[in-house]
Parts: structure tokens; sequence; C-alpha cells
């Protein structure tokens, strides 16, 4: 029995340690499952699924940049029906909860897609991904929009009564505007924060070194943006707040508790080492031990100004 209370509260959803694997870098946790224990996690989120297969941007699609990585690999999926079919009895083997990633162009087809998977009891939460081109309205993002991020929270919640978590954009001036509108349309969290857009050119073809041109920066150098924005969130706004940006070890996860974040995910780092996870739980748990700190709840939003 350990000595000290892992558990975490992201609204209703109870999780056994603030340790959750971020969409887009563990597939679907097959994948990682040979490298680190899934049963001892706090949650995987599923890479993004859309209500159809999507074969995603053209290579090259991640280059490597100095402190990070930019990833263009453009929402790549199975596609729902095949996710239930062929991705969920691997899943079921796990005593860890799901959340499942949805990406989509429209507001109807993220309905759609909540709507189908709600059914489903191995998924015990949502995580809207809101940074997607939106195609009815020319090509802008839905994350960008603050009455589209809670008009999109507002139709979801409507057809689950599972939670629904916002992953927010940080590609915007007050992302708290944002946290605000979820929480005024009812969502139970928000994930802060997606990648950010950056690009990179080879000097030599005068090309940009990505096939779709920009891309998602994430990775150590964002971090500092990362915990700003988390930061800002926790100030203005009462909405548990799961963080992440360039999460490289246990310190991160601290820091990232102390400026607001209820739980965090981990991304890059599986990249580079998918051992990562298990390794940061148990650094996580020492340090709790050393600094008497009993229930590492305490330490969201623990900051002082």
């Amino acid at each position: 029995m350990s000595k000290v209370d892992l558990s975490v509260n992201i609204g209703p959803l109870k999780l056994r340690n603030p340790i959750l694997l971020a969409s887009g870098t563990v597939g679907y946790g097959n994948e990682i499952s040979e490298f680190t224990d899934l049963n001892k996690l706090g949650g995987i989120i599923t890479k993004s699924l859309s209500l159809r297969p999507r074969k995603g941007n053209p290579p090259q699609r991640i280059v490597e940049t100095p402190a990070g990585m930019l990833n263009a690999i453009g929402l790549a999926n199975v596609g729902v029906e095949v996710f239930l079919k062929e991705k969920i009895p691997f899943l079921k083997k796990y005593d860890v909860p799901l959340i499942c990633n949805i990406a989509a162009s429209t507001i109807e087809e993220y309905v759609e897609c909540t709507k189908i998977l709600t059914e489903e009891e191995t998924i015990k939460a949502f995580e809207i991904n809101v940074s997607c081109p939106n195609v009815r309205e020319g090509g802008l993002q839905f994350g960008n929009d603050v009455s589209a991020v809670g008009k999109i929270t507002a139709k979801v919640k409507a057809v689950t009564g599972k939670p629904v978590i916002i992953k927010l954009s940080p590609n915007v001036s007050y992302i708290a505007d944002f946290a605000r509108a979820v929480k005024e349309n009812g969502g139970d969290a928000v994930s802060a924060i997606n990648t950010l857009v950056g690009t990179s050119f080879n000097i030599f073809s005068r090309k940009p070194k990505i096939y779709n041109v920009n891309g998602g920066l994430s990775g150590p150098a964002i971090k500092p943006i990362a915990l700003a924005k988390v930061l800002e969130i926790s100030r203005n706004v009462d909405i548990p707040v799961i963080g992440s940006g360039g999460i490289m070890d246990w310190k991160d996860v601290v820091e990232f508790m102390i400026a607001g974040s209820s739980a965090i995910q981990l991304g890059t780092i599986n990249f580079i080492d998918p051992s990562a996870p298990g390794k940061i739980l148990e650094q996580l748990e020492e340090y709790c031990i050393k600094y008497n700190i009993s229930k590492i709840s305490d330490l969201t939003a623990s900051y002082i100004i």
C-alpha cells in the first residue's frame, strides 16, 4: 500500500494518478504496452478519431527541431467503426481508463462521433480536439473562435453522460476566455495546451522540411509557454486543467501541478523513452514521500505569487 495518495479528480472522472498518455503519441495503446505497464497509468488518450478513416498528410510528416519536434500527421486514423471493432478489444485487457480524443471537420461530426462512442463502456471520457480545420467556415480553426468552442462543448455534452474535456489551442491571445466558454457550456475540464504552430526550412533546397509546410511544435521548447497558459486558466477560471507541453520528467509534472494542473499528459517523451511514464510515476511518489506530501492533489494550484 502506497504511503502517498496519488489519485486525482478531473471533474467527475477519478484517476489513480495524474499520469496520462497524450493523444497521438502512443497510437491506440498497443504500441507502448511493451515498454510501460498500462495498468499503472492514470489513463490513456487515444490518437484522434474521426467519423471515417483518414490517411493524413503525405510525408515528410515529422521533423526534429531544437528541443522539440514538428509534426503534421494530419489526424491519420482508422475511424470510429474500425476503432470499436479492432482496437477496443486490446484495450479491454487493461485496467486503465480510456479517454477518446475526437477530431472533426464540422460540429455535426463531433456530435456523431461522440454519440457512437459513448455506447462503449470501456471509454470513460472524451477529449475534444478543437484545433482542426473547420471545412464549412473556410479553413479557420474552431479552436481560435470562442463561440465555436462553446457551441461544440454544449452540443457534445448533450449526447453523452461521460466527462467532456476540451483540448485548447495555445495559438490564441487569451486562453482563459476559451476555458470560460467550456465551463459555461457544461464542459468538465480542459487540456492545455495543444501544439504551437511552427515551420522549418531546408536551407539548400529552400523548401519546407514538412510537406504540409506548417506543423505542430511540441517538446521541451514549448514548456514555459504551456505552463503560462495553465497558470492563466487556473487563476481565472474554476475548471480542472490537464497540463501538457514538453513534460520530460517528474520535476516537470510537479511544476505543471503547482501551476494549476490536476493531471498531466506525456507526449513527445514517449517517442524518446517509451518506458518514461512508469519511471516518472515512481519518482513522483518518491518526491511526495520526501517532502511529506500525503495527497498529490494538494500540489494543484499551490503556486505562491
